[in-house]
């Protein structure tokens, strides 16, 4: 598989753990003090970085920092705005599409010598 394609998947995973990590407890413990959340978090983002740690050097073999961290971005906000939506049940809002669009602005200049 290319390295690209690997990292990006590897994101991907670290990304979904990432969200649960910082957003879960929102939901599941916010009756719980914040320690017991904040040690939740931890434990799973551990398996965040068991994936993003491995996404970053394998990706870092064929990218450069700032592509991998707007990658990075895509990859957040793709995952967060499902999970926000349909784990977290919070209203889907147009502002989602605007960061989108600014992204694929980003996307673009940083990857625009790879364009042509």
């Amino acid at each position: 598989m290319p390295p690209v394609l690997l990292s990006i998947g590897l994101l991907i995973c670290s990304n979904v753990f990432m969200t649960f990590a910082w957003y879960a407890h929102l939901k599941e413990l916010n009756h719980k003090p914040w320690v017991v959340a904040a040690l939740a978090s931890w434990g799973i983002a551990l398996l965040e970085y068991l994936f993003q740690v491995p996404a970053n050097r394998i990706g870092y073999s064929v990218l450069s920092v700032g592509q991998l961290k707007i990658i990075q971005e895509v990859i957040t906000l793709s995952v967060f705005v499902p999970f926000s939506v349909m784990y977290l049940k919070e209203p889907l809002k147009l502002d989602y599409l605007w960061a989108g669009l600014c992204l694929v602005g980003a996307v673009f200049f940083m990857f625009r010598s790879r364009f042509g």
